[in-house]
């Protein structure tokens, strides 16, 4: 696909690799090269698994461009929850591997998938906007809503606590924790055991079952992230 993400389709299956050598910091290349790779699952009518580098899944936007602030800023910002927004409302199954670390964005987008098996170890789950001095943005806000239990969410969105990846599966960040070796084969076998669905129903379904989370994501990218607005918001 492109130099940071990978594509790899067998049995239905689309594995789509994030892998820029270092973090997988989101930036407008790698958010370009995921959705090339969307559009190509989505014409191959293939179940996603969405997987990061060892260690790592994605440490969130890329710091540097958004310390710069202005349209650039806002354009990445934009970009990453209109992805996350994609990610939910894909028409067939969303599997991710988390292969270690997911902050901020790179949370955000573990919590769109709508299968999440994380490795075992000493790795951060958090949306640390509020540490960093970011009013959290609504489309996260509800990101984080639609998956976490009601005491983690305010734990997460108000106090940017961190979780590891057990203590993810009770919060919801995760649906399943394993050996870091075994990750990618794990989440592989729960993404072919989800081409037996119908997808025709599963797209229709996902569709009703998050109606509100994407309209208020949606209300959220174009009140707040739209043209006129500035990075960070108020």
């Amino acid at each position: 696909m492109g130099s940071l993400v990978s594509y790899q389709l067998k049995d239905a299956v689309a594995t789509i690799t994030m892998d820029d050598g270092k973090v997988n910091a989101v930036s407008l290349q790698l958010l370009a090269e995921l959705g090339a790779a969307l559009d190509r699952a989505a014409a191959d009518s293939a179940v996603v698994l969405l997987e990061g580098r060892e260690g790592v899944f994605s440490a969130g936007f890329d710091l540097k461009a958004l310390a710069a602030g202005g349209e650039e800023a806002l354009t990445l910002v934009r970009g990453g929850f209109e992805l996350a927004e994609r990610l939910l409302s894909f028409p067939t199954p969303v599997v991710a591997a988390c292969t270690g670390h997911a902050v901020a964005m790179g949370a955000f987008l573990l919590l769109s998938a709508d299968y999440r098996v994380g490795a075992a170890g000493p790795y951060r789950l958090v949306a640390n906007e509020v540490a960093l001095g970011i009013t959290m943005p609504h489309a996260a806000v509800e990101i984080l809503r639609q998956r976490l239990t009601p005491a983690c969410f305010t734990r997460a969105v108000l106090l940017a606590e961190t979780f590891s990846p057990d203590d993810g599966v009770a919060a919801g960040f995760l649906d399943r924790v394993v050996e870091p070796a075994r990750v990618s084969d794990v989440a592989r076998e729960t993404a072919e055991a989800l081409t037996a669905l119908n997808m025709r129903a599963h797209a229709a379904t996902k569709a009703r079952a998050r109606r509100r989370t994407l309209e208020a994501m949606r209300a959220g990218i174009a009140g707040e992230l739209g043209p006129g607005a500035s990075w960070p918001p108020a």
